[in-house]
């Protein structure tokens, strides 16, 4: 695939990429690459409050995994960039979700992750600092 097949092809031609919107370019997902993903815990606590409570903006899970907005809009773009995610703006607000397609192979394991109790316990914390945070966007009417 070439980068005139994604983008415009005057960007190409100036050696400029646009940052956004992100094109809508569908990746399998690679097992190998999957499980690697998953080896970083902030990744793998990312997607699995994605795979719990479905979308959700940056900012909640900046404030869920009590991390800095850089280190969670990286590793999103990992995520996002192997076709694990798909995101989507609403003014300032970026929205992130698991894609909604999905290789065969790999429904069976996101599903196990979201219902996996020892996890649930483990990351329990996450789960309270979301629900405990006061402004979500589009969700309580701010």
């Amino acid at each position: 695939m070439r980068l005139s097949d994604i983008y415009h092809p005057n960007l190409v031609q100036y050696g400029r990429t646009p940052h956004w919107p992100h094109p809508t370019v569908e990746v399998p997902v690679n097992p190998h690459l999957f499980f690697k993903l998953l080896s970083d815990e902030t990744r793998l606590r990312c997607v699995l409050l994605l795979v719990r409570r479905g979308e959700l903006c940056v900012c909640e899970l900046v404030e869920a995994l009590n991390e800095s907005q850089p280190k969670i809009s990286r590793h999103l773009a990992s995520l996002r960039s192997q076709g694990l995610l798909k995101d989507r703006r609403q003014g300032q607000w970026v929205y992130y979700s698991l894609a909604e397609a999905q290789p065969q192979w790999l429904v069976p394991i996101l599903t196990e992750l979201g219902n996996a109790e020892q996890l649930a316990t483990l990351y329990q914390a996450d789960i309270d600092r979301l629900q405990a945070m006061n402004y979500r966007p589009g969700r309580c009417g701010n």
